[in-house]
């Protein structure tokens, strides 16, 4: 069942406006050179702690942050991806990974509890437990009535608290989507060892729509779309991360690199001029923003 392809439509890419799909783009390159950035900074020691990087995964978050605008995010511990893709400003993520004040917590909470208020972006931090921003996320919506996305991984599913979560969401109808970026891992011990249901099977008992995609871009656009209005909703997104769990090193090539599919497809739809723009202009901010001598003075 999981593979790069699962789900996807043929030439669903065409149905959107060229305007949308190379934002998509934009935001996944974004991620990944932000990302970039970290490691490098990593690896020089100016950040000397455990970070969780999103690369590899970014297609998830940035194609629910165009298809879900006005939505309170409740993300996971693996969050800079989040966080970029709905808005959030990279210099105070830099700041906060950095430790410094000028951070999004004042450079307390490191890099897997960013919370932003800003650009009319509501994301809200978390302890640190495996999917407990989850339950946290429910009674945001039950407290306020407003539209809620929960991202969470395929660990996290495992826990009781994220199945009573569910469970009371659909019992009071609560306007939350519940989205699993399900990279087939939890630290490194695969799905099919740890468990033989599905988390999507569990979500339509509970009594929601439910569907399993692969995280090609405009399929979870296309899924987001028909479910933010029947939610509450449960899509699980089979993704790929680039490095480990925690930290920067990598275990070896993923399954598959959706950036680099997106590329691909951009190029096949005549975009490839207006694509190595965005690319080329995102590599220049992000080598700005990490640059090494400014790194030096703070």
């Amino acid at each position: 069942m999981r593979s790069k392809d699962f789900g996807v439509i043929p030439g669903l890419s065409k149905k959107y406006p060229k305007e949308t799909s190379l934002e998509l783009f934009r935001r996944m390159c974004a991620i990944r050179y932000f990302e970039q950035g970290v490691i490098e900074s990593v690896q020089a020691k100016y950040i000397d702690y455990l970070v969780y990087l999103s690369s590899g995964q970014e297609a998830i978050a940035a194609a629910m942050s165009v298809a879900l605008q006005g939505f309170m995010i409740f993300a996971q511990h693996r969050c800079h991806g989040t966080y970029l893709a709905f808005g959030g400003t990279p210099a105070k993520l830099r700041d906060e990974l950095l430790g410094m004040d000028t951070g999004t917590s004042r450079g307390r909470a490191g890099s897997n509890c960013v919370q932003c208020h800003e650009n009319e972006v509501a994301m809200f931090g978390h302890h640190g437990l495996i999917g407990e921003n989850v339950p946290l996320g429910v009674g945001a919506a039950l407290g306020s009535n407003k539209p809620v996305v929960c991202f969470f991984g395929d660990g996290a599913a495992e826990e009781d608290y994220v199945f009573a979560a569910m469970g009371f969401a659909v019992t009071h109808r609560l306007p939350v989507i519940f989205v699993c970026e399900d990279n087939n891992l939890s630290i490194l011990t695969k799905v099919d060892i740890r468990r033989s249901w599905s988390i999507t099977h569990v979500a339509r008992a509970l009594g929601m729509p439910a569907v399993d995609i692969t995280d090609d871009p405009w399929t979870i656009l296309e899924t987001a779309g028909q479910f933010k209005n029947t939610l509450p909703a449960f899509i699980n997104i089979y993704t790929c991360r680039a490095n480990w769990h925690a930290g920067v090193g990598v275990d070896g090539p993923p399954e598959w690199d959706r950036l680099s599919m997106v590329r691909e497809e951009l190029e096949k739809m005549g975009l490839s001029s207006q694509s190595e723009k965005i690319e080329k202009d995102i590599i220049a901010e992000m080598e700005k923003l990490w640059d090494k001598k400014h790194l030096q003075k703070l």
